[in-house]
């Protein structure tokens, strides 16, 4: 049986959303002023990646995708360190080599960022395939959106983790967009879940602006993973709130459909809860504001003030 958030752990997963919020419209507000390169936020996404990343233990691997930073951040990267990886410079996670779109951070198991849309769920098999073989403990997480669970890579990874009996759980951020184009236009159902069926792969969709629900939900899924040694996955209907890349106008999106999403603003519903139950007070909620806008602030002084890679260093640890 699997236990829903504690009483302490909700205000710990707010603040955790509140940071991630804060970097990603760092990074928005960085990119118009030309200090930073555009890039992919998962803004509204928030409690997905928190919920999914707190039932995970230490020695679980992830593999993610091109709006990573709410999964690094959750599993306790440094924005300091992301945020020089984004801007190139050699304090980041990969010295600056990789941008927001390859980070990978060992010593917290995740394994890559992929850009390409989908390759992380080629990769996830693999990668599954070798803590096998090399007795390794804990799972593989793979992180994809709805519109790469309409490539053909989503079902040769589906059909090979459940003939190969692989422990991966699948969690797809069925955000409703697929860069440019709304998720009806690629698919005649609502739910990624669905199609795990054939595939003799348990799955469930749950809310995925309610972190409480998403942690409950990723809990008993990551359990039944290391049960059965067998793959599942999990949907979390959530929204994209920004557009594909920065910048983006979002002209091509109904304004009453982003309204009706606003309305259900993760953050917004998390502080509606603390609040309303009394484990969060108005001026806590103002601190806590504050705590993750400075820490952004210091986050940002730390990749300014960082060096640019050496040119000598321009071929150590580049791969392809």
């Amino acid at each position: 049986m699997t236990r829903p958030a504690s009483e302490n752990e909700l205000p710990q997963l707010y603040e955790q959303m509140l940071l991630i919020r804060a970097y990603e419209e760092k990074i928005v507000e960085a990119s118009a002023a030309g200090k930073v390169p555009g890039t992919c936020t998962s803004v509204g996404q928030e409690a997905a990646a928190v919920g999914v990343v707190n039932a995970l233990g230490g020695a679980d691997l992830i593999l993610t995708n091109h709006r990573s930073a709410a999964h690094l951040i959750a599993r306790g990267a440094d924005p300091g360190r992301l945020l020089a990886e984004v801007m190139g410079r050699s304090a980041g996670y990969c010295q600056g080599k990789s941008g927001s779109l390859h980070i990978s951070v060992k010593e917290l198991g995740v394994v890559l960022t992929s850009t390409i849309v989908g390759a992380e769920l080629s990769l996830a098999t693999g990668v599954a395939l070798a803590q096998g073989m090399l007795g390794k403990p804990g799972i593989v997480v793979c992180f994809f959106g709805d519109g790469a669970a309409c490539e053909g890579a989503f079902h040769e990874s589906l059909n090979l983790a459940s003939v190969w009996n692989l422990p991966i759980l699948y969690v797809c951020e069925n955000n409703q967009w697929q860069a440019f184009v709304h998720r009806r236009e690629t698919m005649r159902r609502d739910h990624v879940a669905d199609w795990a069926v054939p595939y003799d792969i348990p799955a469930r969709t749950v809310d995925g602006n309610n972190v409480e629900a998403v942690l409950a939900a990723a809990r008993a899924a990551a359990a039944e993973v290391r049960a059965s040694g067998r793959p599942f996955l999990l949907e979390t209907y959530t929204y994209r709130s920004r557009g594909h890349f920065e910048p983006d106008d979002q002209a091509y999106v109904d304004p009453a459909e982003r309204a009706a999403w606003a309305a259900r603003d993760p953050i917004a519903a998390c502080r509606d809860r603390l609040l309303a139950t009394g484990r969060l007070t108005a001026s806590q909620d103002a601190a806590l504001a504050d705590k993750v806008q400075s820490r952004i602030a210091v986050a940002l002084a730390f990749a300014e003030a960082s060096p640019y890679p050496a040119l000598s260093e321009m071929t150590t640890d580049v791969y392809a």
